[in-house]
């Protein structure tokens, strides 16, 4: 008498191997200005009925892309409809120029905190020793 033992799950034997193919990420569509007036002026003509289903249909749209582009264009006209998703730039470019200055200022005066800290340094060991500094004047007179 033999027995047939059956693993609790399938094995790859009994398996297609699983598809490697990484399936691209769908991109978020962007429509012109211009198109969207042009949408916007089409729809606004339709007059019968089934005639704005079918302008949607055919360019791949939602009614919510009409209400949205209504709504921007009532804003603003077309610079209401050209302006770019997403998020604004927190600062202008002056306010970073301004912050990187502020930075660059705050270096230089702790470099000139740590050269001025050395030159008292210098001096009092100077004094310790009794060793007597060049002044500027005498140098730049050599």
């Amino acid at each position: 008498m033999t027995t047939e033992i059956t693993p609790a799950r399938p094995t790859w034997g009994d398996q297609k191997w699983p598809d490697p193919e990484v399936m691209e990420r769908p991109r978020r569509r962007t429509f012109t200005a211009e198109y969207r007036l042009a949408i916007l002026r089409e729809a606004d003509a339709c007059t019968k009925k089934g005639q704005l289903g079918a302008l949607l249909r055919r360019e791949g749209l939602y009614s919510s892309h009409l209400t949205d582009w209504r709504k921007q264009r009532d804003r603003g006209g077309l610079a209401g409809l050209g302006q770019p998703r997403g998020r604004r730039p927190k600062h202008t470019e002056a306010e970073r120029e301004i912050a990187r200055l502020r930075r660059d200022n705050a270096r230089l005066t702790k470099e000139l905190d740590a050269a001025r800290l050395v030159i008292d340094v210098q001096k009092n060991v100077s004094a310790l020793l009794g060793i007597a500094l060049e002044s500027a004047e005498l140098r730049s007179e050599q």
